[in-house]
């Protein structure tokens, strides 16, 4: 069963299925599977830094990776080196650090991998009533603006708040 917040998540990508994606910190997979099954000619790099949720990860998406609409590595996201301008879209749920530090290392790596324009998404579960949900929100907001992101919008949804921002 898929969490109501990896849908929300997933449909404020906004997707015309032709986009490099980057998952950060993207667990069991779950939101994997969702962005692959939406992409036609595109792909995507699912990257976290544990090794279990990494297995977990190739485990469910065995098609998708066999197909070579994905890649899975470990790696943590203020590690990644990829070419500059690698992705269109990057995107992380539930991933805790950029509402618990600065993240100036990630959101550097995040700039540096996404083309001019390129659409950040952070998201959290489980909806804005959330109370914890909300300071969050606030927090990340701050931080993603502060790691020099433009156009920074709140997204609410009956599921999850995210932060949604773009490369300048």
């Amino acid at each position: 069963m898929t969490p109501d917040r990896h849908r929300w998540a997933v449909d404020q990508l906004d997707l015309t299925g032709a986009e490099r994606v980057l998952e950060f910190g993207g667990g069991p997979g779950v939101a994997t599977a969702l962005v692959c099954e939406r992409l036609t000619t595109g792909s995507v790099l699912a990257i976290d830094r544990s090794p279990v949720a990494v297995r977990r990860t190739s485990e469910r998406n065995t098609e998708h990776i066999a197909s070579g609409r994905l890649v899975v590595r470990q790696c943590s996201l203020a590690d990644l080196d990829v070419p500059a301008g690698s992705f269109e879209v990057a995107f992380g749920i539930n991933v805790n650090v950029f509402w618990t530090t600065t993240a100036d290392a990630e959101l550097a790596a995040l700039r540096r991998a996404l083309v001019p324009g390129g659409r950040l998404l952070i998201a959290y579960g489980t909806g804005p009533s959330d109370p914890d949900n909300r300071n969050a929100i606030t927090t990340v907001l701050a931080t993603v603006k502060a790691g020099g992101f433009a156009r920074t919008t709140v997204l609410r949804g009956a599921h999850g708040s995210a932060v949604l921002a773009r490369t300048p």
